[in-house]
């Protein structure tokens, strides 16, 4: 304490890091803190929290999803408004489409400058869906997407496709094919990038939500396999 009785600059932070690391609580996901913003409030959100929900219960301590809401032009500061918390282990992401937004390129820009993942599709979050039926068609109007996506969906499944559908993930993964999604959604990727697309604007059928799914099956699969060898 200072001579008139008030902490010191770094005292108090010091005292911020420990109330902190109580609220956070000792049990670290070891698998990985995903923090998930996006600024829809249907099928994106619904989409991430069916794959949360589908995580093994065995690992549900090990592996946490948490999908939090913003609008477009404030999806990276939220981002990392939320993570400045406990930053020493989320994992931060954005999830948003191309679709009437004029920044988009700009706010990748941003986001990948602040150390925050971005998931973007373009023109919108239905093309990635579309891959777990076999193909991403070259679509460039995101309500074109949307209304193709629509009829392919209800061809596969016989059911009608609902943006606010709470149980769209468990679909995609019993009517598709999750992994053969993830291998389209690279190859199109690679294929703008290899025809000189390098602005996220101007690459389309393209979605990079692939590398977020990957990456957390892979982490699934392999803490399975090594519980198997126990």
């Amino acid at each position: 304490m200072t001579s008139k009785g008030k902490s010191k600059p770094s005292d108090r932070r010091a005292g911020k890091r420990k109330d902190r690391n109580k609220r956070v609580g000792t049990r670290i996901p070891e698998l990985g803190y995903y923090l998930i913003v996006t600024d829809t409030e249907e099928t994106e959100k619904n989409y991430f929290e069916g794959l949360r929900d589908s995580i093994p219960v065995e690992l549900k301590d090990h592996l946490v999803i948490k999908v939090e809401k913003a609008k477009t032009a404030e999806l990276v500061k939220r981002a990392m408004d939320l993570n400045d918390a406990e930053s020493q282990y989320r994992i931060p992401w954005i999830v948003f489409d191309r679709d009437q937004v004029k920044d988009f390129d700009e706010i990748i820009r941003l986001a990948e400058k602040n150390d925050i993942n971005a998931g973007w599709s373009n023109p919108c979050f239905e093309i990635w869906m579309f891959a777990y039926f076999g193909k991403m068609p070259t679509i460039m109007e995101s309500y074109i997407c949307c209304e193709r996506f629509a009829e392919k969906f209800e061809k596969v499944t016989r059911q009608k496709y609902s943006k606010n559908d709470r149980d769209i993930y468990r679909k995609l993964v019993q009517y598709g094919d999750e992994e053969k999604a993830i291998q389209i959604a690279k190859r199109c990727y690679k294929k703008c990038m290899e025809d000189g697309k390098i602005k996220p604007s101007e690459m389309w059928p393209v979605c990079t939500l692939y590398k977020l799914v990957e990456e957390i099956h892979m982490k699934i699969n392999q803490t399975n396999k090594n519980l198997e060898k126990m």
